[in-house]
């Protein structure tokens, strides 16, 4: 494995984000994973679960989890927001340099996390390419459609908006504005901020409970909506440089 910048992951900290809506069945699992992360990890890391009003017993289970003296935390939203908003308040609430971003459904592995810290700090974000998907064939022709159809409309050189496996320094994070479906552009919300974005190719597992939120309109047909959104709101953006600036 390549070897990260040590003297800049010294200066580092990292919170991952796991967004929870209903995994109550494998949020035990994503645990054993993660603790297997935080063993390994160079930097000092808080895991923070942003609950977005679970309806079964995922909100007991954090309770739980989350235990002083761990490196478990967890936020819970009053209601069901959806997936832009749960990482919004997540980022929110960050007090690390680092955000980190996981799904709850054990599909990808924290321990991925270990190839991002080589390319930090050169980019702005990493992001994870899954490779050998492990999804049923209807979800993956939907994602395949809409990547298609996300290069023709943003050209941003984004190859798996949807993979759920990112790290973004939190400068950049927390301008990200906040909409419905921003979670599935946050690489492109990335590069208009000026930030470079490196992609890596990322193991991918069946699904290890529960069942999907997702079906092919929100999959496929809502993000249409979102693009058409950012390539207008990317034609009007606008960054500024301070050249000189006297103290008041």
């Amino acid at each position: 494995m390549p070897i990260p910048d040590a003297a800049y992951l010294a200066t580092q900290s990292l919170t991952v984000l796991v967004p929870v809506f209903n995994e109550e069945e494998s949020l035990r699992q994503l645990v054993l994973e993660l603790d297997k992360f935080l063993l390994q990890a160079p930097l000092p890391v808080t895991v923070l679960f942003v609950n977005d009003g679970s309806t079964d017993g995922s909100l007991a289970l954090l309770r739980l989890i989350c235990q002083p003296g761990t490196a478990y935390e967890f936020i819970s939203l009053g209601r069901n927001q959806g997936l832009s908003t749960a990482l919004k308040a997540g980022i929110d609430h960050c007090r690390s340099t680092l955000v980190g971003y996981i799904d709850a459904d054990v599909q990808t592995t924290p321990l991925d996390f270990l190839l991002f810290f080589e390319f930090l700090p050169a980019y702005d974000m990493v992001s994870g390419i899954r490779v050998q998907r492990q999804d049923t064939l209807v979800k993956k022709l939907s994602s395949a459609a809409a990547n298609l159809l996300r290069r023709a409309l943003l050209n941003d050189g984004i190859r798996d908006t949807g993979c759920p496996l990112k790290i973004i320094k939190l400068d950049y994070a927390r301008r990200l504005p906040l909409f419905h479906g921003s979670h599935r552009l946050l690489g492109t919300l990335v590069q208009m901020q000026g930030g470079q974005v490196k992609q890596l190719p990322v193991r991918h597992f069946p699904r290890f409970a529960g069942t999907a939120k997702y079906n092919f309109w929100n999959r496929a047909l809502k993000p249409i909506i979102d693009m058409l959104g950012v390539r207008w709101m990317r034609s009007r953006w606008r960054t500024y440089d301070i050249a000189e600036q006297r103290p008041a």
